[in-house]
């Protein structure tokens, strides 16, 4: 079984990748409700990264700097926003977000006490959120 800091700082990882995927996708964005949506999800994203960071402190650990699992999405974002615009670049955030619902699903399984309680009650809720957000956004860019 993983330590709680380990299973944290997974998280923490995925939601330091998100907040450099939506910077790259907020500078291509042209339309203003778009920038208005990407800004609100990166937000949420650092608000994530924030508690986490906490987190992983609380459970004895040093808090990750480094970014993970977005690292190809980031990539599909900036080359898709570029090429295709930006409904290739929401697309892809999407893709991202889903990805997050996964990562929070697996990782919650390793967490018990306080640590689980913040991820089920506040985190994994909070990442829902944005998810729908982008859902609902790409589903009106196609």
């Amino acid at each position: 079984m993983s330590k709680p800091d380990d299973t944290l700082n997974a998280l923490l990882r995925g939601e330091l990748s998100a907040v450099e995927t939506y910077s790259m996708a907020l500078k291509k964005a042209k339309t203003p409700h778009v920038i208005e949506v990407l800004t609100e999800c990166q937000q949420q994203h650092q608000a994530r990264v924030q508690k986490l960071t906490v987190l992983v402190t609380s459970a004895g650990g040093t808090p990750t700097t480094e970014s993970g699992l977005w690292g190809s999405i980031a990539k599909a974002v900036e080359a898709g926003a570029v090429v295709l615009g930006e409904g290739s670049a929401i697309g892809s955030l999407k893709e991202g977000e889903d990805h997050g619902i996964e990562l929070y699903k697996s990782e919650m399984k390793h967490l018990e006490g306080s640590a689980l309680a913040a991820v089920q009650n506040e985190l994994f809720p909070a990442q829902e959120i944005t998810q729908k957000a982008i859902s609902k956004l790409a589903d009106k860019s196609q």
